[in-house]
């Protein structure tokens, strides 16, 4: 496969900077409706993405125009200090060389990035609908391949059958207005995912990075208190998607599955978005998750609306 950094004749490329969240967003819509038929990317997400600590924009970001017309948009970020590295990818039908082209930029700069770690090689992820905009058998050819599925589940909410319910017996719930119980939630949220898929450990700084902490609704993060234990369970949601409120996690300490706790805070999740007038909560989920949270989601009423593949790149460095 032949690597080149030179964009595609009528095609330009040039790094993001904070000024162009608008137009990615906009441009992840098109994006979104064509994939799933519902325009679902919040600016806010840009926002936080093009900040995030761990990008340089100079270096870790494109825009592929075609004209004046933003067309294409991909970013790369390193949450892991080694090997693995991240990055998004997003282009409108109809360029296929251009999709390619970002595509020749993120995998060299993979490769920089994580031989500047000490790596020997970079192994890259990215996540994409199962249905994408991407040419599938064009990624295929230049060495990628699926290797975990994710399932984004959905319910409709009623205030009249979605009631805030209380708590089980010995479980209180609090939200994380105050500072040590958001590094209280951080804590719970490195425990409870340690050994899923694709986990990378964030300190408490880097995972406010990652959440975008400084704008983040703190009243939407609940700790899950229960007597005689100590808190067990966090649930992370935000309210700033256009068509639904979101599940961003919902951890149980190890010890405590099984007992209903996870099945209580989805509930509270209900309940709490049902009053705020949303008419929709979604979330995603690990399908080869063996905590068993596929099975909790549908056991409460939450069906399939699309599923995501991660796929994977190896690169020698």
């Amino acid at each position: 496969m032949t690597t080149s950094l030179v964009p595609p004749a009528g095609l330009t490329v040039r790094p993001a900077t904070l000024g162009d969240a608008a137009a990615v967003c906009a441009l992840l819509n098109e994006v979104d409706l064509l994939e799933t038929g519902r325009a679902d990317t919040e600016l806010s997400r840009i926002q936080a993405d093009l900040r995030h600590p761990e990008v340089d924009l100079e270096r870790d970001s494109w825009l592929l125009f075609d004209g004046d017309r933003l067309v294409g948009y991909a970013l790369l970020w390193d949450d892991s200090g080694g090997e693995r590295i991240d990055v998004d990818h997003y282009v409108l039908p109809g360029r296929p060389g251009g999709a390619l082209h970002l595509f020749d930029l993120m995998e060299h700069r993979a490769a920089e990035r994580a031989a500047a770690n000490g790596a020997a090689r970079a192994v890259v992820h990215l996540h994409l609908n199962t249905a994408p905009t991407m040419d599938l058998p064009a990624l295929r050819a230049r060495g990628w391949r699926t290797v975990r599925r994710y399932h984004v589940m959905e319910r409709h909410l009623d205030p009249a059958a979605d009631p805030l319910l209380a708590p089980p017996a010995g479980v209180t719930l609090r939200t994380c207005l105050a500072e040590e119980d958001r590094r209280r939630a951080h804590a719970l949220l490195q425990e409870c995912f340690t050994d899923h898929f694709d986990h990378q450990p964030r300190s408490y700084a880097q995972w406010l990075g990652d959440i975008d902490g400084e704008h983040a609704d703190w009243s939407l993060i609940w700790l899950a208190h229960v007597e005689g234990f100590g808190d067990a369970a966090v649930l992370r949601t935000h309210n700033d998607r256009p068509s639904t409120g979101w599940v961003g996690n919902l951890g149980v300490r190890a010890e405590l599955r099984g007992r209903g706790l996870g099945g209580h805070l989805l509930r509270h999740a209900f309940g709490h978005y049902a009053a705020l007038g949303r008419d929709r909560i979604g979330l995603g989920v690990d399908t080869d998750n063996s905590s068993g949270a596929l099975a909790l989601y549908e056991r409460h009423g939450m069906t399939l609306d699309y599923a995501v593949d991660t796929w994977e790149l190896i690169r020698p460095v």
